[in-house]
Protein backbone atom coordinates (compact mmCIF):
# COMPACT_ATOMS: atom_id res chain seq x y z
CA UNK A 1 0.00 0.00 0.00
CA UNK A 2 2.85 2.40 1.16
CA UNK A 3 4.78 1.61 -2.49
CA UNK A 4 1.08 2.12 -4.13
CA UNK A 5 1.37 5.65 -2.17
CA UNK A 6 4.78 6.16 -3.08
CA UNK A 7 4.42 5.48 -6.73
CA UNK A 8 1.27 7.64 -7.13
CA UNK A 9 3.20 10.28 -5.91
CA UNK A 10 6.54 9.54 -8.66
CA UNK A 11 4.16 9.73 -11.36
CA UNK A 12 2.17 12.98 -10.23
CA UNK A 13 5.65 14.62 -10.00
CA UNK A 14 6.75 13.63 -12.96
CA UNK A 15 3.39 15.29 -14.69
CA UNK A 16 4.20 18.23 -13.33
CA UNK A 17 7.41 18.34 -14.11
CA UNK A 18 6.79 17.90 -17.92
CA UNK A 19 3.84 20.32 -17.36
CA UNK A 20 6.77 22.79 -16.14
CA UNK A 21 8.74 22.32 -19.76
CA UNK A 22 7.88 25.63 -21.73
CA UNK A 23 5.63 25.10 -24.87
CA UNK A 24 4.36 26.56 -27.95
CA UNK A 25 1.34 27.68 -28.76
CA UNK A 26 0.13 24.20 -30.62
CA UNK A 27 0.95 22.78 -27.23
CA UNK A 28 4.38 21.53 -28.58
CA UNK A 29 7.18 21.44 -26.51
CA UNK A 30 9.02 24.82 -27.72
CA UNK A 31 12.82 24.38 -29.46
CA UNK A 32 15.67 24.67 -26.99
CA UNK A 33 17.56 27.58 -27.44
CA UNK A 34 20.52 27.61 -29.41
CA UNK A 35 24.06 27.97 -28.10
CA UNK A 36 26.06 30.78 -29.23
CA UNK A 37 29.38 29.65 -30.83
CA UNK A 38 32.94 30.46 -29.43
CA UNK A 39 34.14 33.79 -29.61
CA UNK A 40 36.89 32.80 -31.22
CA UNK A 41 35.14 30.89 -34.33
CA UNK A 42 32.90 33.58 -34.74
CA UNK A 43 36.04 36.17 -35.02
CA UNK A 44 37.54 33.54 -37.33
CA UNK A 45 34.85 33.62 -39.87
CA UNK A 46 34.67 37.34 -39.76
CA UNK A 47 38.03 37.59 -40.32
CA UNK A 48 37.61 35.14 -43.32
CA UNK A 49 34.83 37.12 -45.09
CA UNK A 50 36.82 40.07 -44.61
CA UNK A 51 40.03 38.83 -45.95
CA UNK A 52 38.09 37.70 -49.02
CA UNK A 53 36.36 40.91 -49.35
CA UNK A 54 39.79 42.66 -49.46
CA UNK A 55 41.13 40.38 -52.02
CA UNK A 56 38.40 40.68 -54.55
CA UNK A 57 38.07 44.39 -53.79
CA UNK A 58 42.21 44.40 -54.94
CA UNK A 59 41.98 41.71 -57.69
CA UNK A 60 38.79 43.92 -59.07
CA UNK A 61 39.29 47.55 -58.13
CA UNK A 62 42.47 48.14 -60.98
CA UNK A 63 40.24 46.40 -63.76
CA UNK A 64 36.82 48.79 -62.89
CA UNK A 65 39.44 51.82 -62.67
CA UNK A 66 40.63 50.47 -66.17
CA UNK A 67 36.92 50.09 -67.55
CA UNK A 68 35.61 53.67 -66.33
CA UNK A 69 39.10 55.43 -67.62
CA UNK A 70 38.45 53.98 -71.09
CA UNK A 71 34.72 55.60 -71.09
CA UNK A 72 36.52 58.78 -70.27
CA UNK A 73 38.64 61.90 -71.73
CA UNK A 74 41.95 62.71 -70.33
CA UNK A 75 40.87 65.49 -68.80
CA UNK A 76 38.31 63.90 -66.67
CA UNK A 77 40.66 61.28 -65.79
CA UNK A 78 42.96 63.51 -64.23
CA UNK A 79 40.15 65.08 -62.40
CA UNK A 80 39.26 63.69 -58.61
CA UNK A 81 36.22 65.37 -58.32
CA UNK A 82 34.84 62.57 -61.54
CA UNK A 83 36.09 59.48 -60.47
CA UNK A 84 33.01 58.06 -60.64
CA UNK A 85 30.38 60.72 -61.75
CA UNK A 86 31.36 62.06 -65.20
CA UNK A 87 29.58 62.02 -68.87
CA UNK A 88 30.80 59.05 -70.88
CA UNK A 89 32.66 59.35 -74.07
CA UNK A 90 33.18 56.38 -76.63
CA UNK A 91 36.07 58.66 -78.58
CA UNK A 92 38.51 56.12 -77.19
CA UNK A 93 37.25 52.76 -78.44
CA UNK A 94 36.92 54.59 -82.05
CA UNK A 95 40.31 55.82 -81.58
CA UNK A 96 41.46 52.07 -80.89
CA UNK A 97 39.36 49.90 -83.15
CA UNK A 98 39.03 52.58 -85.95
CA UNK A 99 41.20 54.84 -86.87
CA UNK A 100 44.60 52.75 -85.27
CA UNK A 101 43.31 49.59 -87.10
CA UNK A 102 43.38 47.68 -83.93
CA UNK A 103 41.71 44.63 -85.61
CA UNK A 104 44.70 43.79 -87.43
CA UNK A 105 47.19 43.28 -84.10
CA UNK A 106 44.03 41.58 -82.82
CA UNK A 107 44.29 39.07 -85.58
CA UNK A 108 48.12 39.27 -85.15
CA UNK A 109 47.89 38.30 -81.56
CA UNK A 110 45.16 35.16 -81.87
CA UNK A 111 47.20 33.96 -85.07
CA UNK A 112 50.65 34.03 -82.94
CA UNK A 113 48.95 32.51 -79.88
CA UNK A 114 46.35 29.68 -82.00
CA UNK A 115 49.64 28.13 -83.80
CA UNK A 116 52.41 28.46 -81.06
CA UNK A 117 49.89 26.97 -78.87
CA UNK A 118 48.65 24.52 -81.31
CA UNK A 119 52.47 22.87 -81.94
CA UNK A 120 53.10 23.06 -78.72
CA UNK A 121 50.57 20.63 -77.88
CA UNK A 122 51.42 18.48 -80.78
CA UNK A 123 55.02 18.55 -79.76
CA UNK A 124 54.55 18.29 -75.92
CA UNK A 125 51.91 15.92 -75.30
CA UNK A 126 54.23 13.08 -76.74
CA UNK A 127 56.72 14.59 -75.05
CA UNK A 128 55.38 14.30 -71.74
CA UNK A 129 53.33 10.78 -72.18
CA UNK A 130 57.25 9.25 -72.65
CA UNK A 131 58.95 11.18 -69.77
CA UNK A 132 56.50 9.70 -67.97
CA UNK A 133 55.70 6.21 -68.65
CA UNK A 134 59.65 5.73 -69.07
CA UNK A 135 60.85 7.73 -66.12
CA UNK A 136 62.85 10.06 -68.28
CA UNK A 137 64.13 12.04 -65.19
CA UNK A 138 67.04 14.09 -66.51
CA UNK A 139 64.84 14.91 -69.55
CA UNK A 140 62.28 16.44 -66.91
CA UNK A 141 64.62 18.36 -65.32
CA UNK A 142 66.03 19.72 -68.41
CA UNK A 143 62.40 20.79 -69.31
CA UNK A 144 61.89 22.10 -65.98
CA UNK A 145 65.03 24.51 -66.41
CA UNK A 146 63.87 25.78 -69.57
CA UNK A 147 60.69 26.95 -67.52
CA UNK A 148 62.64 29.03 -65.10
CA UNK A 149 65.17 30.53 -67.66
CA UNK A 150 64.24 33.92 -67.95
CA UNK A 151 63.35 34.67 -71.53
CA UNK A 152 65.10 38.07 -71.61
CA UNK A 153 68.34 36.52 -71.32
CA UNK A 154 67.62 34.68 -74.55
CA UNK A 155 66.24 38.05 -76.74
CA UNK A 156 69.78 39.06 -77.52
CA UNK A 157 71.22 35.64 -79.26
CA UNK A 158 67.91 35.10 -80.47
CA UNK A 159 67.33 38.77 -82.33
CA UNK A 160 71.34 37.83 -83.33
CA UNK A 161 70.47 34.27 -84.80
CA UNK A 162 67.33 35.06 -86.70
CA UNK A 163 68.41 38.52 -88.25
CA UNK A 164 71.24 36.85 -89.94
CA UNK A 165 68.46 34.12 -91.19
CA UNK A 166 66.04 37.27 -91.92
CA UNK A 167 63.59 36.10 -90.05
CA UNK A 168 63.13 39.05 -87.80
CA UNK A 169 59.73 40.60 -88.46
CA UNK A 170 57.80 38.01 -89.49
CA UNK A 171 55.34 35.23 -88.04
CA UNK A 172 57.80 32.61 -87.85
CA UNK A 173 59.75 34.23 -85.43
CA UNK A 174 57.10 34.83 -83.12
CA UNK A 175 55.88 31.46 -82.96
CA UNK A 176 58.99 29.94 -82.60
CA UNK A 177 59.82 32.17 -79.33
CA UNK A 178 56.35 31.86 -77.75
CA UNK A 179 56.46 28.09 -78.50
CA UNK A 180 59.93 28.37 -75.80
CA UNK A 181 57.85 29.16 -72.72
CA UNK A 182 54.93 27.48 -74.09
CA UNK A 183 56.08 24.12 -74.87
CA UNK A 184 57.67 23.49 -71.10
CA UNK A 185 55.17 24.40 -69.71
CA UNK A 186 52.55 22.00 -71.17
CA UNK A 187 55.28 19.15 -70.84
CA UNK A 188 55.38 20.19 -67.12
CA UNK A 189 51.49 19.61 -66.93
CA UNK A 190 51.35 16.89 -68.96
CA UNK A 191 53.77 15.09 -66.90
CA UNK A 192 52.16 15.17 -63.94
CA UNK A 193 48.98 14.19 -65.57
CA UNK A 194 50.11 11.19 -66.87
CA UNK A 195 51.67 10.16 -64.11
CA UNK A 196 48.08 9.75 -62.56
CA UNK A 197 46.40 8.01 -65.19
CA UNK A 198 46.92 4.16 -64.23
CA UNK A 199 49.10 1.79 -66.12
CA UNK A 200 46.61 -1.31 -66.08
CA UNK A 201 44.89 0.46 -68.31
CA UNK A 202 47.42 0.47 -71.23
CA UNK A 203 48.32 -2.85 -70.42
CA UNK A 204 45.24 -4.15 -70.48
CA UNK A 205 44.69 -2.46 -73.97
CA UNK A 206 47.93 -3.96 -75.31
CA UNK A 207 46.66 -7.28 -74.22
CA UNK A 208 43.65 -7.10 -76.77
CA UNK A 209 45.87 -6.90 -79.20
CA UNK A 210 46.63 -2.76 -79.43
CA UNK A 211 50.28 -1.53 -80.28
CA UNK A 212 51.85 0.26 -77.35
CA UNK A 213 51.05 3.62 -80.17
CA UNK A 214 48.05 2.33 -80.16
CA UNK A 215 47.20 2.09 -76.61
CA UNK A 216 48.12 5.91 -76.47
CA UNK A 217 46.13 6.89 -79.26
CA UNK A 218 42.75 4.86 -78.49
CA UNK A 219 43.28 4.81 -74.35
CA UNK A 220 45.46 7.34 -72.75
CA UNK A 221 44.82 10.60 -75.34
CA UNK A 222 41.26 10.68 -75.20
CA UNK A 223 41.31 10.51 -70.83
CA UNK A 224 44.02 13.34 -71.08
CA UNK A 225 41.58 15.52 -73.29
CA UNK A 226 40.96 17.62 -69.72
CA UNK A 227 44.68 18.16 -69.38
CA UNK A 228 45.40 19.31 -72.81
CA UNK A 229 42.75 21.74 -72.62
CA UNK A 230 44.13 23.11 -69.43
CA UNK A 231 47.78 23.12 -70.75
CA UNK A 232 46.27 24.93 -74.21
CA UNK A 233 43.97 27.08 -72.35
CA UNK A 234 47.44 28.56 -70.31
CA UNK A 235 49.84 28.44 -72.73
CA UNK A 236 46.99 30.48 -75.20
CA UNK A 237 46.95 32.82 -72.43
CA UNK A 238 50.75 33.27 -72.38
CA UNK A 239 51.07 33.88 -75.60
CA UNK A 240 48.25 36.64 -75.90
CA UNK A 241 49.86 38.39 -73.32
CA UNK A 242 53.43 38.05 -74.07
CA UNK A 243 54.89 42.04 -74.90
CA UNK A 244 58.86 41.17 -74.70
CA UNK A 245 59.15 39.01 -77.27
CA UNK A 246 56.79 40.55 -79.44
CA UNK A 247 58.41 43.85 -79.03
CA UNK A 248 61.71 42.95 -80.03
CA UNK A 249 60.77 40.31 -82.89
CA UNK A 250 57.91 41.68 -84.35
CA UNK A 251 57.48 43.82 -87.14
CA UNK A 252 54.95 46.74 -88.25
CA UNK A 253 52.91 44.29 -90.27
CA UNK A 254 53.07 41.23 -87.62
CA UNK A 255 52.84 43.55 -84.52
CA UNK A 256 50.43 41.93 -81.66
CA UNK A 257 48.21 43.55 -79.45
CA UNK A 258 50.09 44.53 -76.33
CA UNK A 259 52.60 45.91 -78.18
CA UNK A 260 50.15 48.14 -80.17
CA UNK A 261 49.35 49.50 -77.02
CA UNK A 262 52.71 50.91 -76.62
CA UNK A 263 52.08 53.27 -78.89
CA UNK A 264 50.12 55.09 -76.72
CA UNK A 265 52.90 56.46 -74.52
CA UNK A 266 54.89 58.77 -76.13
CA UNK A 267 57.78 60.95 -74.90
CA UNK A 268 56.43 63.66 -73.62
CA UNK A 269 52.88 62.63 -72.76
CA UNK A 270 50.18 59.03 -72.36
CA UNK A 271 47.21 59.38 -73.87
CA UNK A 272 45.18 57.57 -70.79
CA UNK A 273 42.09 57.66 -71.97
CA UNK A 274 43.40 55.52 -75.28
CA UNK A 275 45.53 53.00 -73.21
CA UNK A 276 42.98 52.14 -71.30
CA UNK A 277 40.71 51.59 -73.59
CA UNK A 278 43.20 49.14 -75.82
CA UNK A 279 44.03 47.53 -72.46
CA UNK A 280 40.57 46.74 -71.94
CA UNK A 281 40.23 45.26 -75.83
CA UNK A 282 43.03 43.12 -74.79
CA UNK A 283 41.82 41.76 -71.67
CA UNK A 284 38.19 41.40 -72.34
CA UNK A 285 38.58 38.16 -75.03
CA UNK A 286 40.88 36.32 -72.23
CA UNK A 287 38.54 36.96 -69.37
CA UNK A 288 35.36 35.33 -71.82
CA UNK A 289 37.70 32.57 -72.41
CA UNK A 290 38.93 31.98 -68.74
CA UNK A 291 35.28 32.09 -67.74
CA UNK A 292 34.16 29.17 -69.89
CA UNK A 293 36.84 27.16 -69.63
CA UNK A 294 37.22 27.15 -66.26
CA UNK A 295 35.74 24.31 -65.73
CA UNK A 296 38.48 23.04 -67.76
CA UNK A 297 41.27 24.11 -66.15
CA UNK A 298 40.17 22.85 -62.54
CA UNK A 299 39.52 19.38 -63.82
CA UNK A 300 42.89 19.67 -65.49
CA UNK A 301 44.92 20.92 -63.04
CA UNK A 302 43.12 19.16 -59.88
CA UNK A 303 43.49 15.93 -61.82
CA UNK A 304 47.02 16.17 -62.36
CA UNK A 305 47.84 16.59 -58.59
CA UNK A 306 47.13 12.72 -57.57
CA UNK A 307 48.31 9.71 -58.76
CA UNK A 308 45.67 6.58 -58.73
Amino acid sequence: MTGLIEDTGNTENTENTENTEPRTAAGRPAPAPRRRKPLGVRAYKAFRVAALIAVVIFLVAPLFWMLLASLKTNVDIYDSGKSFFFTPTGENYANVLQRNNYFVFILNSFWVAFVSTALSLVLGVPAAYAMSRFTMHRSALVVLMARVIPGVSLLVPWYYVFSNLKMVGGFEVLILSHMFVSLPLIVYIMMSYFDSLPLELEESAQVDGLTPIGAFRRITLPLSVAGMATAGILSFIFSWNNFMFALVLSGSKTKTLPVAIFDFVSYASIDWGGLMAAATVVTIPIMIIALFTQKYIVSGMTAGATKG
